[in-house]
Order: C-alpha cells, then structure tokens, then sequence
C-alpha cells in the first residue's frame, strides 16, 4: 500500500474543497448573509489542512493501483463529507452534527434525502452549497480532481473505476486524466444548456443554478416545500426531459462528438433504458388517468416521476404517495433498476440488470444443453467471465446490504414495514423519497440518530457501489504488503 500517496490525495482532495467553498461564499457575498464566515472559516481551515497533508505525505512513488484506487476512493468520500457538513452545523441552519453529515453525503452521493423541515428557512449561500454537492458528487470527486491536478499519473484510471459506477469502466481517450476532462466538458456544457432553458421558462437565475445542479448529479434537493411542484408545466417538463438525458451514459455523447452516430444507436443498453422508461410512462399514465385533469396532465406527472424515480433524481411534482398500488410498484422497481452505468445515476444500473438476465439465460441453457458452449454478449462483445462475476458477486453483495440495514432499520425503529423497506430502498440506490412517513411530502427527520448514521452509511455504501468501502474497511487492505 502506498499510504503517502493514498494521504496526498486526500490533501488535494480538502484543498479542492476549499476551491468549491468559494462559490457559496461568492452566493453569501451576493445575498449579503451572516453565514459568509462560516464558510470562509471552513474553506480556509480546509485549505491549510490540506496543503499540510500534501507536503507531509509528499512521495516521489505517484503510482496508484487498485488497492490504492478504492482506498482514496472510500476515505475521500468520507472526509470530504465529514468536512462539507461543517458549514452546516456551525451556521446552526442544521443544529445536529449527525444530521448535517446526512444531508451532506445525501448531497454528494446524489441521493436527495432530506431532514431538512424547513428548507425555503435556509439561507440562499446553504441552499447553495447543499444543491452543488449533488453537482460535484454527480461525475465524482475524485474524477473533478483527475480533471484539474497535473500530478496524478495515469494509473489513476484505477479510481475512476472505483468511483464511476457501472460494472465496466474503462478510458475514452488512451490517458485517464484526459478521459476525465472530456466527461467534466460534457458534463459542464449539458448543465449550462438546461440553465439556459430554465432561464427561458422565466425561473430566477439562483433557482435555475440549484435545480440545474440538481437535475445534473440526479440528486434532487428542492429549495421549495413542494420541490418542483409549484412550477410551470414547461419548466417540468425541461427537467424531465434533462434528467432522463443525465441518466444516459456519457460515453454516448462522446461518441456522438466524434460522430460515431451508429455505435449510439447500437447501444443496446440504451434501447433497453428507453423502453424502461416508455412503458412505465404508459403504464402510470394509464393508472392515474381517472385521478387527473386530463390526459395531458396524467402523461405529465407520469413521465416526471418516472424520470426522476429511474435517474435517482427523486424531484416530486405530486405526492405519488398517494397514486394507485400498481403506479407505485412501478416506481419501487425503478428505485431498484436505476439509469445507465456510466451515468450520473444510482441503482443497480440498466447494464447490470441486463449482464444479470443474459448471465441467468447463460445457466439454463447450459442446463439443457450441458455440452453446449454458451457465451454472453453485451453492446455486442462476448463479456469476460470476469465482468460476469463481478456482477453476481456484486449483485449478491447488494443484497445482503440491502436485508441487513432493512433489519437494521426495523429493530430500532417503530415505522410501519413500508416506510422502513423504502427508507433503505431510497437512501441505498441513491434516490431520496421513499413511501409512507420518508415519501416526497416528508423527509428523514423522524429517524433516530443511529438510523441516521445507517442510512448515511446506506448513502455511501450505494454510491461507491459497496467495494470502496468494504475493501478500505477491511484489515487486510492495510496490513498486507
């Protein structure tokens, strides 16, 4: 393990952070807020801890393996979120620092989870820092970092793929650091177009900039009570439109920069996310028809919501808390299914569902033709048994998270079954409001603090995609040489 290197990046890490403290800083400035030294206070303190740790650790060895990627990968993220919380919980606009660390991984994992009661109470430079965490945590933090240090050597492909959630990860140009620049361009372009839109709809200049960050990193914090709901129907659909385009791969939109327009329609996993989305569209609009003004109006609030439930964006324009029990068993299995691996999106990834059912195909076709020599082909290339079993070892791993925070969950808590199920359901793929006491009118703020610390856990545990974590936290990774 190359501990200094591991420590280095970390420094770099907090003094990046302190880079983006300026821009709620800049908001406070505008605003003319009281919270202004907070965040200076924080960003400086930040600053110089991590230029310590860049000079104490400082190492001539700038190899990275993938021991190495999963440890800065894991370790960043929690710092990162222990320290975005700071400016928080001294501000007082979140009194608990337990809960203040929620919000903030809730934030950079693009959950959208809230305990937040009060959210048009927060002050404007808040409001800011906690919908650009969704921004920054959306692509990566530690993919924004590969982009702007000079340093890292192109090892460093190793934490992109410990990051970069999907089962397969790999460069688009021949230098990681490269491949991290085009992504934070496409990412940065596609942002500022839906700002530009909003402008349009005639939303202000600072709820555009929020609900852009938020539409981008599919996180979903809303700075009203009623998130989305008290907008105009064209600014609804401007973001349906743009977080079903955030939970695309973004290697398809390189590929159409180069003009390589064929392998974008050849992507099966895109068909695959498309037909996802228009038949639970038709389904839901079916559904809650009757209940609605219109056909118009059903169609609307079906496609929004099953947008943002499958991107893991989790903005609301009804309370769906109320709809039929098929429209919600609809949008449960969208919590689970997620967008496209390479995506802004949480979930389980529409790729890796797909290498699941071709791999459960595989076996019984075997099973009924034992000598017969089956393959898996995916985006039409054979799949190495590699990729397949780190997708049934993930999916395994997945679910047994999932049961014991459930179990977790139910011992402490006296919330009814549904509650608790979508809780975990919510928070785990990265979506943000469940069913019952946590659906899209309520929030978190009912859960003791140890649930909370689970979820927090959950949050990251469903971000990192659980190797990260699992790994940094196992002894063996530390004592082995």
């Amino acid at each position: 393990m190359n501990y200094k290197k591991v420590f280095s990046v970390i420094g770099m890490m907090l003094m990046s952070l302190s880079a983006l403290l300026l821009l709620p800083i800049i908001v406070a400035i505008i605003y003319r807020e009281t919270t202004l030294w907070q965040f200076v206070i924080v960003a400086a303190s930040s600053f110089v801890v991590g230029g310590l740790m860049t000079v104490f650790f400082r190492t001539k060895n700038q190899t990275i393996y993938a021991k190495e990627g999963f440890a800065i990968t894991a370790l960043s993220w929690l710092v990162l979120s222990a320290v975005g919380a700071l400016p928080f919980y001294i501000t007082g606009e979140i009194p608990s620092y337990i809960d203040a660390l929620f919000e903030t991984v809730s934030g950079f994992t693009t959950t959208g989870a809230s305990i937040v009661t009060e959210v048009m109470a927060m002050s404007r430079s808040c409001l800011f820092w906690r919908s650009f965490t969704h921004w920054v945590g959306g692509m990566g933090v530690l993919v924004f970092v590969m982009a702007i240090i000079p340093n890292l050597s192109d090892r460093s492909i190793h934490l992109m793929r410990a990051e970069m959630p999907g089962p397969i990860v790999g460069k688009l140009v021949p230098k990681a650091k490269d491949t991290a620049k085009i992504l934070y361009i496409i990412y940065i372009v596609i942002t500022a177009v839906e700002v530009v839109f909003l402008l349009a709809g005639g939303m202000p200049l600072f709820d555009s900039l929020v609900h852009s960050f938020g539409t981008a990193g599919t996180g979903g914090f809303g700075i009203k009570a009623d998130s989305i709901g008290g907008y105009s129907p064209y600014i609804q659909w401007v973001i349906t439109i743009f977080m079903f385009l955030f939970g695309i791969n973004f290697n398809l939109y390189y590929l159409i920069l180069i003009k390589k327009f064929k392998s974008v329609f050849k992507s099966s996993e895109l068909w695959c996310y498309v037909a996802i989305v228009a038949a639970s569209t038709a389904a839901i609009t079916a559904n809650i028809f009757k209940m609605c003004n219109g056909f118009g109006e059903a169609f609307r609030l079906a496609s929004f919501q099953v947008s943002s439930i499958i991107t893991t964006t989790g903005y609301v324009t009804t309370d769906f808390n109320l709809w039929p029990t098929l429209s919600k068993a609809i949008l449960l299995i969208l919590m689970f299914i997620g967008g496209c691996a390479g995506s802004t999106a949480g979930g389980l990834k529409v790729s890796r569902v797909m290498i699941l059912g071709k791999a459960i195909g595989k076996e019984i076709r075997q099973m009924l033709r034992p000598r017969s020599v089956n393959t898996v082909k995916f985006e039409g290339k054979q799949i190495e048994d590699s990729t397949l079993r780190n997708c049934t070892t993930y999916f395994s791993l997945y679910m047994l998270c999932f049961v014991v925070l459930f179990l977790l969950l139910c011992a402490i808590e006296t919330y009814d079954f549904e509650t608790n199920f979508t809780a975990v359901s919510a928070c785990f793929n990265n979506v943000g409001p469940g069913f019952g006491a946590v659906g899209p009118t309520s929030n978190f703020d009912g859960y003791s603090d140890v649930s909370t610390l689970a979820l927090t856990f959950a949050m990251l545990l469903g971000r990192l995609e659980i190797f990260p974590l699992i790994i940094t936290l196992s002894p063996s990774t530390w004592t082995k040489k």
